[in-house]
This record gives C-alpha cells, structure tokens and sequence, in this order.
C-alpha cells in the first residue's frame, strides 16, 4: 500500500510540474517603442491656436445698428462715454442703440466695448486720474456702465497723455481698471507717432488686451508713410505685434469728408486716394489702398481698425468690405 502511495506522488510531480514555469513579462512602453529602457516616450506638445485677426469698428451713436454687417467684424467700440472731471459721466447717447447692438453682436459672435472719452477731453482726464478719490470714482462708474449693459470691456481712448506726472497718473488709472474688471477687455486708443504718444507708458503694454493706433489725423493723413512710421514707432517701443491694431480712416482731410459722400455719384473716387472738392485737395483711402495696409497687417500685427462704420459706402464700394475681402483672401 505505501509502495502505491509513492508511485502516485511521483506521477504527479511528473505530470503536474510545468505549473510551476514563471509567466510571461508584459513589455513596457519603452520597449514597444524600441526605446532604451530608461528613456521615456516623448510627450508631444499641443500646438497654439494663433491669436484671430482682430477687425475693430468704431460707431458713433448716429449708427444704424440694423445696418451693422456683423460677419465682418470682430470687435465694436461704441463712442462716446464721456468723462466728468469728478469721475462721473454725461448721460450715454442713445443708449437704446447700444443694448441692441450688444445683443445682436453677441449672437454673431462679436465682442462690444465702451470707447471712453475721445478728442477733446484731455483736461477731463487729467483732472480726474491726478486725484486718487475721482479716479476710483471713474473706474467704479465705468465698471457699472460696462455691467449695466453687458459690455465685453472698455475702450479708454485718453489719447493724449504727457511725459511725467500726466503719464504716471494715466498708468494709475489703467491698472486700476484693470484690477476692477479683470474678467474684461481693457483698451486704448493711441497716437500714431510723436511727442503725443511718449505719455504712454510701455507699463501699459501688459495691461491692455490690444491697443488701437490712429494712424491718420496727421499732416499726412492716412498715407501709407504715415502707417510705416505708426506700426514701426509702436513696434520699437516694444508693443507685441499681435496686441497691435492699425488705423484706418474712413474719412478725409482736411475737409473731414466721410467716404460714403466721396463717392457718392462719383464711384471711381473710390479706386483713389484724392480728389477735388470745391478747389480743396482732399486725402483719404480708397479701396486700393485699405486692401494693401490690411494685407500688410495680417503679416505684421494682430489687426485693423477705423473710424468709422458710419462713414463707410455700401455695397461693391465699401471699404470694409474691401478689407474683409483681403482677409477672407489671405486666410
């Protein structure tokens, strides 16, 4: 019986003895990428969506929101808001115009801001920003406006600040805007060149989402040497090209002409950059050349703007048109 015993033992250990094999080792990343063990699959970086070319229309409260062509914008300053120097505001003008246009613009995918100031109102901001209590009482008044109708931020167009203590109190109330309304767009309307935009401080340059440049208004009004001489001042200065939107004028000078009477009965008018008027030369951009700058911009910066929507022509000789025209083109 024991003799039975073992052999059943040993017969056992005979068929049963390959449970005992070690299994089989899973292969690492590494090694199915034939990679040395040490070393780690390389993690591969999303690439960044390029910052949009950025299309800004001034409208003054004259505008027709109805007959704002929405698809060809990306942004809308509605002008003006003007300032007290005790930090409070005239009553908005035509404020109905600006909830509709706000409503009609979002559903667009368009973004709305509140142009503060302008030509004109120089002493107002300088009266304001030099006194701590009236400059907290603007940017307090500002944000409520700006929530009040659901803004997407504000357009701080004090356009000329002086060198020393002008600039350092405009640097005040641009970070202090931006601390009340972080959530929003903060920007500026600036000079194309010159003693009038040293009162820009280059601290500035952080705080705005992008700065419009008005490079027209000049002894050369909207010439292309006018429009070199801002983007590169601007540029030197060391404003990021992508936060820098160039100027269009939609308007002459000096008659202030806006482009939509230029044309109006005399469309190859359009195709130039002067013409006659009552034996005044007057100079401004036809579609030649708003085509050529804003090609020039989609290379260099991060748009174009112009004043104003109001003034523009409408169908094949708007000049809107022609600069949506461009970018459609170069996309």
């Amino acid at each position: 019986m024991i003799k039975k015993t073992l052999a059943f033992i040993c017969l056992s250990l005979l068929l049963f003895g390959c449970a005992t094999q070690p299994s089989a080792t899973i292969p690492s990343a590494s090694e199915e990428n034939n990679l040395p063990p040490t070393q780690e699959a390389p993690t591969v970086q999303p690439t960044a969506e390029p910052a949009p070319f950025r299309v800004v229309a001034y409208v003054t409260t004259n505008i027709i929101p109805g007959t704002i062509p929405y698809e060809r914008l990306t942004h809308i300053n509605y002008s003006f808001l003007l300032p007290n120097d005790d930090g409070t505001f005239a009553k908005l003008v035509n404020g109905w115009k600006l909830k509709e246009i706000v409503t009609d613009a979002h559903a667009a995918d368009v973004q709305v801001l509140i142009s503060v100031g302008g030509w004109g109102w120089e002493k107002e901001f300088e009266a304001m920003a030099a006194d701590p209590v009236t400059r907290t009482a603007f940017v307090t008044n500002l944000k409520a406006i700006v929530d009040e109708y659901g803004l997407d931020g504000a357009d701080v167009d004090w356009e000329y600040p002086q060198a020393g203590e002008s600039a350092s109190n405009y640097l005040k109330l641009m970070q202090e805007i931006d601390a009340a309304m972080p959530d929003k767009l903060i920007t500026t309307a600036v000079v194309s060149h010159g003693s009038n935009a040293e009162g820009v401080p280059d601290e500035t340059f952080e705080i705005f989402d992008f700065v419009n440049v008005m490079t027209y208004d000049d002894v050369n009004h909207g010439s292309m040497e006018q429009f070199e001489t801002g983007l590169n001042y601007w540029l030197e200065r060391g404003l990021p090209p992508e936060k820098l939107v160039i100027g269009l004028p939609f308007y002459s000078r000096p008659g202030g002409i806006p482009f939509k009477k230029i044309v109006d009965g005399q469309p190859d008018a359009a195709m130039a950059d002067q013409i006659d008027s009552n034996g005044s030369l007057e100079s401004y951009n036809g579609i030649p050349t708003i085509k050529t700058k804003t090609e020039q911009a989609l290379n260099e910066v991060g748009g174009v703007m112009f004043w104003t929507l109001d003034y523009d022509a409408t169908g094949e000789l708007s000049l809107l048109g022609a600069i949506d025209e461009t970018v459609q083109r170069e996309r």
